[in-house]
C-alpha cells in the first residue's frame, strides 16, 4: 500500500494489531528507494506495523538519495552535510506524522536503516532520542558533522541499536563502522555490533541476527 498523504512519499505493511502496534521506519540507501529495503517486510514479526519511505532527492535516471555525495573529492567521499541535516529533520517530522496517521505507538518507535540511511537513522536517534526507542543500523557508519552541539548533555538510556556491517564493504570501509561501538559506549547506548564476511550488503545470517534482536525488543 502506497501513501502519498504525509511529507515523505512510503509504502506501508499494515501490523496485526488493531493499535497501538511497534512501528519500524525504514530508510534506504544512496540511488535506491522504499521498495529495497521492504523485501525484508514479510519476514518481520506480524506486529509490527512497517513504513518503507522514499528519500526526498530524485537522483537521474532512477533512485533518490538523503543528501548529495561527492565520489570525486579528496578522501574519498564528500558528503553534503546541510542536505543530510535538512533530511534529519524531515525524517523527525515524518515520525510525528505517522504516529499520528497510523494506529502506531508513539512510545515504541524502530528504525532501520542501510548505509545512507544508516548514517541518518544514527542522527535521528541522536539528535531527536525522544521519539526512537531502537535502531537496526546496517552498512553505515558515524557522522558527527550531522549531530548536534549538544550530545553530550542528552540522555540516551533508553536507546538500544543493532550495528553491523560488512568485513569487504567497498562503498563504506568497515574502518569506518568500527568506530561505532567506542563513540555508542561514550555515550552509555546500549549496542550490538557484528561483522560479516560480506561487501556492501545484508546476507541472511545478517537477517536473522538482526530480525531475532528487533522481536526481543519490541
Amino acid at each position: 500500500m502506497s501513501q502519498t498523504t504525509l511529507s515523505l512519499h512510503h509504502i506501508i505493511r499494515e501490523s496485526s494489531l488493531q493499535k497501538d502496534a511497534p512501528l519500524l521506519i525504514m530508510l534506504h540507501g544512496y540511488g535506491s528507494d522504499e521498495n529495497d529495503l521492504f523485501s525484508f517486510a514479510s519476514e518481520l514479526p506480524q506486529e509490527l506495523f512497517i513504513i518503507s519511505v522514499r528519500a526526498p532527492y530524485p537522483m537521474k535516471p532512477y533512485g533518490n538519495a538523503w543528501y548529495a555525495i561527492n565520489f570525486d573529492a579528496v578522501q574519498g567521499k564528500w558528503s553534503d552535510n546541510d542536505q543530510a541535516k535538512e533530511s534529519r529533520d524531515l525524517i523527525a517530522k515524518f515520525i510525528d506524522e505517522a504516529t499520528k496517521t497510523y494506529p502506531v505507538n508513539k512510545n515504541n518507535v524502530s528504525l532501520l536503516g542501510f548505509s545512507q540511511g544508516t548514517i541518518l537513522s544514527y542522527a535521528v536517534a541522536l539528535t531527536y532520542p525522544e521519539k526512537i526507542r531502537n535502531v537496526v543500523a546496517l552498512s553505515g557508519y558515524i557522522n558527527k558533522d550531522v549531530f548536534p552541539k549538544s550530545i553530550e548533555n542528552k540522555d540516551y538510556s533508553h536507546l538500544d541499536f543493532y550495528c553491523s556491517h560488512g568485513i569487504v564493504d567497498q562503498v563504506i570501509p568497515v574502518d569506518w563502522a568500527r568506530q561505532t561501538p567506542p563513540f555508542l559506549s561514550h555515550l552509555n547506548i546500549k549496542h550490538q555490533y557484528s561483522e560479516f564476511p560480506v561487501g556492501h550488503g545484508v546476507v541472511p545470517q545478517n537477517f536473522y541476527e538482526f530480525r531475532d534482536w528487533l522481536s526481543k525488543r519490541i
